[in-house]
């Protein structure tokens, strides 16, 4: 789907007891939102009837059972479940967590079906999601085997965006994922994104070391020496520009990242530690790699502020904006190599 005059916008609802309800209402209170897409929510409209209420918006929707139904301009509930259960903010329960996987199965499978153009997942509760059927330890994996390509975690704001080597892996086996492979490949899917994503040519990446101090000479581990220079040396043979690797510990602080379109950490929190910092409210959840668009807020459930109204909703915003535009650059990227100017023959 092509519809680069209307957008639609594919929103899966999250856990329901934190505040994911909340933001995704929230952003489309500002009636001004539809005029840039048309949001589907993927739950009930007895359920979005619920938040409403609850929430005192004053949000019209239009219920549907099929993606003929939709309204452009509107934004458009689709009922992916009929049943009455209990909301209880602030509460994690597994019977919410069965509900925001069955709305996210259904929006990835409109996603793949291209019943929509791109897709913003409200915030999830890592542990009450796990049963028999879906053992993912959040959107990115799930959606990594569902999508094609090869996913990278690309945390993204107005000036500054960091993607991961590694994502959710325990600290003590983070060493161990990383080799020249895993690098080559991560290094790629930036590249690409940035290129084709976020239009900027000849991107200029970062990549931060895995110990402290990049090893210091291997006194404080050998893995920067021996797998992460080498190969960065290689990938910079080739013509790209990547530099590197950084001590992580200052980078941030001296605002070193304003010289790069991209950071690569090593590691999760290496990079979402200082992301969140600096840009907390206005970042966003990119996962890069993939043939479909999937973006989300940089926060969680929130349940210490779920139901009270409190709930900031810039972020999604923000996401469903990040979603729109890349939308638009792959689509521009894809018609602009589509059909390239014919090289003349040379004359002799």
């Amino acid at each position: 789907m092509k519809n680069e005059e209307n957008i639609i916008v594919g929103i899966s609802i999250g856990d329901l007891n934190g505040i994911g309800g909340e933001v995704v209402l929230k952003t489309f209170e500002d009636v001004r939102m539809l005029e840039f897409c048309t949001p589907v929510i993927f739950a009930s409209v007895k359920t979005i009837s619920f938040l409403n209420k609850h929430f005192d918006f004053k949000l019209n929707f239009n219920g549907i059972n099929n993606f003929n139904q939709i309204i452009l301009g509107k934004l458009n509930v689709f009922n992916v479940w009929n049943d009455k259960f209990n909301i209880e903010f602030g509460k994690e329960d597994p019977v919410i967590g069965e509900y925001a996987i069955k709305s996210l199965q259904a929006a990835t499978k409109a996603l793949k079906e291209n019943k929509i153009d791109v897709l913003v997942t409200a915030p999830i509760n890592k542990h009450n999601i796990q049963s028999e059927v879906f053992k993912f330890p959040g959107h990115t994996d799930y959606l990594a085997q569902e999508l094609e390509g090869t996913s990278l975690m690309f945390m993204v704001s107005d000036d500054l965006r960091v993607g991961l080597l590694t994502d959710h892996v325990p600290v003590k086996d983070i060493s161990s994922h990383i080799t020249k492979e895993l690098i080559k490949d991560k290094l790629n899917i930036i590249y690409q994104s940035l290129e084709r994503d976020f239009k900027i040519r000849r991107p200029k990446v970062a990549v931060l070391g895995i110990n402290p101090h990049t090893g210091d000479n291997g006194v404080i581990g050998s893995e920067d020496d021996d797998i992460l220079r080498p190969t960065l040396t290689e990938i910079r043979d080739k013509g790209r520009l990547v530099y590197g690797p950084y001590a992580a510990d200052s980078f941030f602080g001296t605002k070193n990242y304003k010289n790069f379109d991209a950071i690569i950490a090593s590691y999760h929190d290496q990079g979402l530690i200082p992301f969140k910092t600096l840009a907390f409210g206005k970042g966003v959840n990119f996962t890069a790699g993939l043939n479909k668009i999937r973006t989300s807020p940089d926060h969680g459930t929130a349940f210490e502020i779920a139901g009270k109204g409190e709930a900031d909703e810039c972020s999604f915003k923000e996401a469903v904006f990040t979603a729109i535009q890349i939308f638009k650059n792959r689509n521009e990227h894809e018609k602009l190599n589509k059909n390239p100017l014919k090289t003349r023959p040379k004359k002799i």
